[in-house]
């Protein structure tokens, strides 16, 4: 529980719980923007052009990512406002392409702190945890399951899925789901091999640099 590890280590889970927040708070703020860019100010008129938690979470999320370490945000979406066919596309894209850009930020900071700061391993490491996050969160919201962005991502792109039956198409997104869970410390893993790998690249480009 994340709470638990809160009061374990606060000197890492304390800034890690604001990076999470924080990139949670930035993946909604895009998907907003982007609505806005389409044709739709929906999520604009309710308030979400703001990195505010409050806003872009909820009460209830921030608490339940206190206590379990699991969060969520959601922004107001109307896909007849969007201009054209490829609007609901691009606001799908838009906030895991964001986690992906914050995973590269991380990244580049992580190695910029190796390797020009003398007090570098707390930071670095915090850092580069950020980065791992910031990669599980993209492909979690990417996965096919009806309210995530890939759902909608799936649906351009196999337009048929809405014409499944419920209790079949229930199913899967469910196994989905629950494969999620069981491989989750696997992704996670999978996630801070990347974000290390792509960290000790940025350091070793930075350093020849030097």
């Amino acid at each position: 529980m994340y709470l638990i590890s809160l009061f374990k280590a606060p000197e890492i889970f304390i800034p890690l719980g604001l990076i999470v927040v924080f990139s949670i708070c930035c993946h909604e703020f895009m998907h907003a923007y982007i609505a806005l860019r389409e044709g739709d100010p929906t999520a604009a008129d309710h308030g979400h052009l703001t990195l505010n938690p409050l806003k872009q979470m909820g009460i209830f999320s921030l608490i339940t990512f206190l206590i379990l370490g699991i969060a969520w945000g959601q922004v107001p979406v109307n896909p007849l406002r969007l201009r054209n066919r490829w609007s609901h596309l691009r606001v799908a894209l838009a906030g895991p392409l964001t986690n992906v850009a914050l995973f590269l930020i991380f990244c580049g900071l992580s190695a910029a702190i190796f390797a020009f700061s003398e007090n570098r391993e707390l930071a670095g490491s915090i850092l580069l945890q950020g980065a791992a996050l910031n990669l599980v969160l993209a492909f979690f919201n990417l996965l096919p399951v009806p309210g995530l962005d890939g759902a909608v991502v799936a649906w351009y792109f196999y337009p048929r899925i809405l014409r499944m039956r419920s209790e079949w198409s229930n199913g899967v997104f469910l196994v989905l789901l629950v494969l999620l869970f069981a491989c989750f410390d696997y992704i996670t893993a999978a996630g801070k091999w990347v974000a290390l790998h792509t960290t000790a690249w940025i350091f070793e480009l930075l350093r020849s640099t030097m």
